[in-house]
C-alpha cells in the first residue's frame, strides 16, 4: 500500500506540488502566527519586568516630546531633564516607598561616539529596577567608565566605545528582552554625568545650561505599604509642580491594547487561512478521485476492498499534509527568526521570541493541524470513492 502511495503520488506531480503548497501555506499561517502572537505577548511581559516601579515621575515638559513612552518604556533614543530638588521634594511624600532617579542621554552618529545609541545612568545605591536585571549579566558593580550594553548591539565584554570622546568599557552584555533596551546602554550616575559634561563642553548637548550634578530624567517610585499607585500618582501630580507622574501599568495599557488588536488580527487570519486551506484541499481531492475513476475500478476488481481504496485516498493525504506541514514551518522558522528585529521594528511593539522548547511544541502542533486537515479533506472524498460501481465505471458510462 505505501508503495502505492508514493507512486500515485510521483505520478501526479502537479496536482501533488499544488496540494503540498496548500499544506505549506496552511502550516506557515498556524505555525508563524502562532510564533508571533507568543512573542509579542512575551514582549509585553519583558517589558512589564523591565519597569519595576509602580510610578515615574518625569519633567512636565518632556511629555510633549515625540515618543515619550517610547524613551520612559523602551529605550529609544533622546533625553530631558528637571531639577534634582523634586527628588528630595517627592521623597517626602507620604505613601513614597523607594525612590530612584535616573538619568539620559542619547549619543549621536557623528565620530564623537561610537553608535548612535540611548544611554541610562542609574545610581547603584538606590535603584531598585535597573540592578536585579544588571546582576543576572554583571556580577561586579560597575566602575568609572563601565558601561552594560543591551543584547543587539555589536559589542562585546572588554570592548571600547566612545561616547563624546570619553573612551567606555563594555562591562557585560544582557538577556535579550524584545525591546529598545536591547539597544540600550546602561551605566552608574558617575559616568553618565561625565558624559553628559563632555556633551555640553562639544556644544552637542541640547539642554545648554544644566549642571550634570544638579538635573535628572526620570524618577522611579514604589508605593509604599498601604498606599497604591495610584495615591502616590494622584499626590505628585497635585503637589509638585512641573513634574507629571505616571502609573507604569496604565503607561504599558497602550501598549496592551495594541498588542491586543496585533494578536486578534492574527488570529482571525490564521482562522481565515485555515479555512479556506481545508476548502481548497477538498476540492481538490474530490477533483482527484473524480480523475481517478477508472484507477480506483481497476484495484476493485483486482481485489481491493473498498476501506483499502479509502485508506489510499487517506494516506496520500496524510502524506501531502505532513510534507506540507514540515515545509511550511520551516519556512516559517527561517523567516522569523532571522528578522525578528525587523517585526518588532514594524510593529512598533516589544517582541521577544520564545525559547526552543516552545518552537518546537508549536511545530508538532502545526504538523498535527496539517495531517489532520489533509486527511479531513480527503474523507468527503474516500467516502464518495468507495460508493463508486465499478461496472459502471468500466462500461464508460461515468
Amino acid at each position: 500500500m505505501r508503495s502505492i502511495v508514493l507512486k500515485n503520488l510521483k505520478g501526479r506531480p502537479v496536482r501533488t506540488a499544488v496540494l503540498v503548497m496548500i499544506a505549506a501555506f496552511l502550516s506557515f499561517a498556524v505555525f508563524g502566527g502562532t510564533l508571533v502572537t507568543a512573542s509579542l505577548g512575551r514582549g509585553i511581559d519583558s517589558l512589564e519586568e523591565r519597569l519595576g516601579a509602580d510610578v515615574m515621575a518625569v519633567p512636565k515638559e518632556a511629555t510633549q516630546k515625540k515618543r515619550f513612552e517610547d524613551i520612559i518604556l523602551q529605550g529609544s533614543t533622546g533625553y530631558f531633564y528637571m531639577d534634582i530638588a523634586k527628588l528630595d521634594e517627592i521623597s517626602q511624600l507620604e505613601g513614597v516607598g523607594q525612590i530612584s532617579a535616573q538619568l539620559y542621554l542619547a549619543s549621536t552618529s557623528s565620530s564623537c561616539c561610537s553608535i548612535p545609541v540611548q544611554i541610562i545612568g542609574f545610581d547603584p545605591e538606590t535603584d531598585f529596577t535597573v540592578t536585579p536585571w544588571i546582576k543576572r549579566s554583571c556580577g561586579n558593580e560597575l566602575g568609572q567608565r563601565d558601561i552594560v550594553v543591551g543584547n543587539d548591539l555589536n559589542a562585546f565584554v572588554g570592548d571600547k566605545l566612545s561616547f563624546y570622546g570619553v573612551e567606555c568599557r563594555v562591562a557585560a552584555k544582557l538577556d535579550k528582552t524584545g525591546t529598545s533596551y536591547d539597544t540600550t546602554v546602561f551605566t552608574n550616575t558617575a559616568t553618565i554625568k561625565e558624559l553628559i559634561r563632555s556633551s555640553l563642553e562639544r556644544g552637542m548637548n541640547d539642554f545648554s545650561d544644566i549642571d550634570p550634578d544638579r538635573v535628572v530624567s526620570c524618577l522611579l517610585i514604589d508605593a509604599a505599604d498601604g498606599y497604591t499607585p495610584e495615591e502616590i500618582m494622584n499626590d505628585i501630580n497635585l503637589h509638585v509642580k512641573r513634574v507629571k507622574a505616571y502609573q507604569s501599568k496604565s503607561m504599558i495599557t497602550g501598549i496592551a491594547s495594541s498588542l491586543s488588536g496585533v494578536s486578534g488580527m492574527i488570529r482571525t487570519l490564521i482562522g481565515a487561512v485555515w479555512l479556506l486551506g481545508i476548502v481548497i484541499m477538498l476540492l481538490a481531492f474530490t477533483m482527484s478521485v473524480n480523475e481517478r475513476k477508472k484507477e480506483f475500478a481497476v484495484l476493485r476488481i483486482t481485489g481491493a476492498s473498498r476501506k483499502m481504496l479509502s485508506g489510499l485516498v487517506m494516506k496520500e493525504a496524510l502524506a501531502v499534509g505532513a510534507a506540507g506541514g514540515v515545509a511550511g514551518c520551516l519556512l516559517g522558522m527561517l523567516v522569523l527568526i532571522p528578522f525578528g528585529d525587523l517585526i518588532e521594528q514594524k510593529l512598533s511593539l516589544p517582541y521577544l521570541f520564545p525559547g526552543w522548547g516552545y518552537v518546537l511544541v508549536c511545530f508538532a502542533c502545526t504538523l498535527a493541524v496539517s495531517v489532520i486537515s489533509g486527511v479531513a479533506s480527503s474523507a468527503v472524498s474516500s467516502l464518495r470513492m468507495s460508493r463508486i460501481d465499478t461496472g459502471i465505471i468500466m462500461r464508460g458510462d461515468s
